[in-house]
């Protein structure tokens, strides 16, 4: 008898402790990745992108503009060599939607100088607020320089 006392004292305490950290999770903010994915940004869709900062890269593709942060610094992407940038996306979005960026765990950007950065992000901007972080980025180029699905 007291040793289900003892194994349900745990279990309360367990669970106590666990509750406040799943809600913290549940209502924290940086962490929500874009769904539908069919919104998501796609690598192989990508007609400009922009290196911001070390942590912020903008994209376009076609009419629809995103805000990719990273989860840390990545100074390498801001060296004069980058001439590519490349989005790699992870394994279960690649089964669903090839080449879809959506700010998932996995997913990363890398350039020729800089290997692959985590993404801490993916979210849709507006013309308006592309165009004033474009007036700041240190390096650009096209997305014809993304690796193909044939690759």
């Amino acid at each position: 008898m007291k040793l289900s006392t003892l194994v349900l004292s745990v279990l309360a305490v367990a669970f106590a402790v666990r509750a406040p950290v799943a809600a913290a999770h549940a209502t924290d903010t940086r962490y929500h990745p874009m769904r539908p994915v069919s919104s998501c940004l796609r690598s192989d869709r990508i007609n400009e992108w922009h290196v911001v900062n070390a942590r912020t890269i903008i994209a376009r593709t076609g009419p629809y503009r995103y805000l990719v942060k990273l989860q840390n610094a990545c100074t390498r992407l801001e060296y004069p060599s980058t001439v590519s940038l490349h989005f790699h996306s992870n394994r279960a979005n690649e089964a669903v939607r090839p080449g879809a960026i959506c700010g998932e765990v996995g997913e990363t950007v890398s350039s020729s100088s800089q290997p692959p950065c985590a993404i801490q992000s993916v979210r849709r901007i507006d013309k308006a607020e592309f165009d004033r972080l474009r007036k700041h980025a240190v390096r650009h180029g096209s997305g014809a320089d993304q690796p193909t699905r044939m690759n």
